[in-house]
């Protein structure tokens, strides 16, 4: 199955075609299957669309992540990155080495409900980025 038949039907759905350069970031996102800067989704799509623009690039992740195929994240250095929309997860990222690790949703969603009961409001995202220091790092201090 292609990244065209993984990803046209929701974007149909919600009233949209699949273009050219949706599908090259998407097919780029989906093989990775890391975070990646936008840059880094240029220089990766660029081989299958060689006039890709970054901007289009950049527009075209943001139209993604509002349309639920794309997930944005800070990284480490507080730049903002890009992974294909899966699950729902949550990282921890070490300070010191850039070790990064997938936490399941299901460690939130009690925190998830009190803030949407104490706020009022109803949370639509849920994709958090906790750094701190890694086991390997804490024995180096």
């Amino acid at each position: 199955m292609s990244c065209a038949d993984d990803y046209s039907p929701q974007l149909r759905a919600r009233g949209y075609r699949m273009t050219p350069q949706r599908l090259a970031i998407l097919h780029v996102l989906h093989h990775e299957g890391r975070h990646l800067s936008p840059v880094e989704v240029h220089e990766e799509a660029r081989r299958e669309l060689p006039n890709l623009t970054e901007t289009t690039v950049y527009r075209t992740l943001e139209f993604l992540a509002e349309n639920g195929l794309a997930r944005p994240a800070l990284a480490g250095s507080g730049h903002l990155t890009y992974e294909i929309a899966r699950h729902e997860h949550h990282h921890l990222v070490c300070r010191l080495c850039g070790k990064e690790i997938e936490v399941g949703h299901d460690i939130l969603k009690s925190m998830y409900a009190r803030l949407e009961s104490e706020s009022g409001y109803r949370l639509t995202d849920s994709h958090l980025t906790f750094f701190g220091l890694c086991p390997d790092c804490q024995k180096g201090e």
